[in-house]
């Protein structure tokens, strides 16, 4: 599996626990640290995130891929707007969550969201489906 992170750098503890849940080996991580200006369109800035993605789109759309979104909303429902019409479907997301009590600070992989599940299963409720 590939990661495309575009969140902070993942740790072996948490690269092991994707592998557990996702029953996949992660062959690649792609970091792709976001960092956009605020007094800038977000769009283009996106594009140029994009244009550093070392894949091609056939990888894009063949490839067993997973995302680490990053933290920003808006830049999120951007990237996951451009990865769905780049792939033709939503990739599944990591959720991670702080470790209780841990100090320093630290994070762990809470589920990985199925996105296309999540969109075709609310297909199914539309009115008139």
């Amino acid at each position: 599996m590939i990661l495309l992170n575009f969140s902070h750098p993942l740790t072996p503890a948490q690269a092991a626990q994707i592998e557990t849940l996702s029953g996949q080996a992660l062959q690649q991580v792609i970091a792709l640290p976001v960092q956009f200006e605020p007094d800038q369109p977000f769009e283009p800035q996106l594009q140029a995130l994009l244009a550093r993605l070392p894949l091609s789109p056939a990888e894009l759309q063949t490839q067993p891929i997973l995302v680490s979104l990053p933290s920003l909303n808006f830049i999120s429902a951007l990237l996951l707007a451009e990865l769905h019409g780049r792939m033709g479907y939503f990739p599944p997301v990591l959720r991670l969550r702080p470790v209780a009590n841990a100090l320093p600070p630290r994070f762990e992989v809470a589920e990985i969201l199925n996105l296309q599940a999540v969109r075709d299963a609310a297909r199914r409720t539309r009115a008139g489906a």
